[in-house]
């Protein structure tokens, strides 16, 4: 007796609609708006991919004492804006004309490009693939991450040691934020508040990768043999369970940092002072 699902005989089908697969009519049986995740994680990501490529291309308005823009920290390139006791680190001579920004977020974005968490969101929200869990990808075939470019996501390990480092040179701009506009120490203004909140989910979201849960916790046998590890991949692992949120948290923190210093430089408002 037929029930509708027998193995399609369709010639060259593939994926979802291949010979070996029951060949069910409807694309999925999901009665709930299943396109509305999707949806919302691609405006996201595009709305900060088009804020960030035009921040990054600027090449004005980052810095305004005490406070320099996480995009533009550390600024690599001699035609960087002069910044007292900041991160001007002249590594690229004056042949480096356009904006320092695309020097160093070049480590940043590849950790995030790469991040597992990331991958889903725009291999859900971009690629449709699959759009949402138990909805067919409109896709003939799959080779996941076995062929270039896709391939290239293997080499988030690697990204994730600049994005420490790209973290601890964030650590540093947000104590150079304790002084006021004229270097001295010891002062505090709602920007200073801004890069603290900053740093601490940059911190999050960079300790709670599965790279680096690996690093800490990877490859022992015997867990009991190394308490110090342990305890450590116990700590990393509780942020990981959070991953998803703090991806999206420190985006949106990163992105108003940068927004805070462009709206300081370009005299919308003042910063306030609390002390």
């Amino acid at each position: 007796m037929a029930t509708g699902t027998e193995p399609s005989s369709q010639a060259g089908a593939s994926g979802v609609h291949a010979a070996s697969r029951a060949a069910i009519p409807a694309r999925h049986l999901r009665t709930d708006r299943w396109w509305l995740a999707p949806a919302c994680t691609a405006a996201g990501l595009l709305a900060f991919v088009v804020y960030s490529t035009w921040r990054a291309f600027a090449n004005a308005d980052y810095y305004h004492a005490p406070y320099v823009s996480p995009f533009y920290s550390p600024c690599l390139a001699q035609n960087c804006q002069t910044m007292h006791g900041g991160p001007n680190w002249e590594i690229v001579g004056p042949w480096w004309g356009l904006s320092p920004a695309l020097l160093i977020l070049i480590f940043p974005l590849g950790f995030r490009l790469t991040c597992y968490y990331y991958r889903k969101a725009y291999y859900r929200g971009f690629w449709a693939s699959p759009p949402a869990c138990a909805v067919a990808e409109p896709h003939k075939k799959y080779t996941g991450e076995t062929r270039f470019p896709l391939i290239l996501q293997n080499i988030h390990r690697y990204f994730f040691y600049f994005a420490v480092l790209v973290a601890c040179v964030l650590t540093f701009d947000t104590v150079l934020a304790f002084r006021d506009e004229h270097y001295r120490w010891g002062h505090m203004g709602l920007g200073t508040l801004v890069f603290l909140a900053n740093i601490v989910l940059i911190w999050a979201y960079t300790l709670s990768c599965h790279s680096c849960r690996h690093i800490i916790g990877g490859r022992l046998r015997h867990f009991s043999k190394h308490p110090v590890r342990y305890r450590l991949w116990g700590w990393v692992g509780k942020l990981n369970e959070r991953h998803m949120l703090l991806a999206w948290c420190s985006l949106f923190s990163v992105g108003f940092a940068d927004l805070y210093v462009y709206l300081l430089a370009t005299g919308a408002f003042a910063d306030p002072r609390f002390f």
